[in-house]
């Protein structure tokens, strides 16, 4: 463990805002990132994985925090991809991916291992859909006691969902998953979609055209990923581009962010296709006894700051980076 800081994996599906979660985990003095675990969820899955490559070769991280591919399909159901939101997830941003070949030992059992290895000292950060963690907590029933916490991007407190009226995307994705994990024991933070992305990690055009003007390949990167979601955001009403997965990696990383919170006992529908992935959160007024804790909001303006002085740092990407095609360029030595 490195003193001060917070040992984690971040569990991912990589597109967009996961990828300026990564960022989080790679560069903020308070994260000791010690993984990277690659889930079925926004994009294709190799393409997943280059997006994670591409954002640790930004953040010049190349090589040191290893990627770990996990499941590729969602526990029981077919995989339902969000490409009509994030394009490729990352604007069409291409890299020499030679020698980059990640390990042959599976995300689920690295996370097991993993977990074994710090009792009690290791959070995960969940920002794709929960099969991997599900598969865990099944395979080895020891793993909810040796993990920490995890912190759930995912559902929405009785409020609307971004893939169907009632449903939040990683929740849709692998509702049997989700059910799962919440039933498990384990002490879970959540990160809703609605109300709290929508009310508190929403970047305006006018943000983000300041973001814009940061002369960093970091601020670069960030401009050019989001464009798809922020152009979909904008089609489906929402003023400016959400960003729930850098949030869910900030409230563990600056609890101070964190304004207002609650406890709730969280179920998710698995039955219905109407409500398929429902996460109903009961605020404590029905008996029921309470299974996580819920962010309801966070310090909006203390956020963007945050990912602004994120972005203002500089770096010298490990390999370069370009559009629609790829450049080779060797690893600085």
């Amino acid at each position: 463990m490195i003193p001060g800081r917070i040992p984690l994996i971040i569990d991912t599906d990589t597109a967009q805002d996961d990828c300026v979660a990564l960022l989080l985990g790679l560069l903020d003095d308070r994260a000791d990132l010690r993984a990277i675990t690659m889930v079925a969820g926004n994009v294709g899955f190799d393409r997943q994985v280059l997006n994670a490559n591409l954002t640790l070769s930004v953040a010049d991280r190349l090589g040191e925090v290893p990627v770990y591919l996990g499941c590729r399909r969602p526990l029981v159901r077919d995989w339902v991809s969000a490409e009509n939101v994030h394009g490729d997830g990352a604007g069409g941003l291409e890299m020499d991916t030679t020698g980059l070949e990640p390990s042959t030992d599976h995300a689920v059992d690295v996370l097991i291992a993993m977990a074994a290895a710090s009792p009690g000292e290791l959070t995960i950060v969940c920002i794709g859909p929960l099969t991997n963690i599900a598969l865990a907590t099944i395979k080895d029933p020891r793993f909810v006691g040796n993990v920490k916490a995890l912190y759930i991007m995912g559902g929405s407190n009785n409020a609307r969902g971004n893939i169907t009226a009632a449903a939040e995307y990683n929740f849709y994705v692998d509702p049997d998953a989700a059910k799962t994990v919440f039933a498990a024991g384990f002490e879970i933070v959540v990160v809703p979609w609605a109300p709290l992305t929508l009310n508190d990690a929403v970047f305006s055009r006018d943000q983000l055209a300041e973001l814009a003007t940061i002369n960093t390949p970091l601020a670069k990167f960030f401009t050019r990923i989001i464009d798809a979601t922020l152009a979909f955001d904008e089609s489906v009403g929402i003023a400016g581009s959400t960003h729930p997965d850098s949030l869910t990696a900030a409230v563990l990383l600056h609890p101070e962010l964190i304004v207002a919170e609650g406890r709730y006992a969280v179920e998710i529908e698995t039955a219905s296709e109407l409500t398929r992935g429902y996460s109903a959160m009961s605020w404590g007024v029905h008996g029921l006894t309470p299974n996580a804790t819920v962010v309801e909001a966070v310090d909006a303006a203390a956020f963007a700051a945050l990912i602004t002085r994120l972005l203002s740092l500089e770096t010298v990407p490990s390999r370069a980076i370009s559009v629609g095609r790829i450049t080779q360029h060797p690893v600085p030595a």
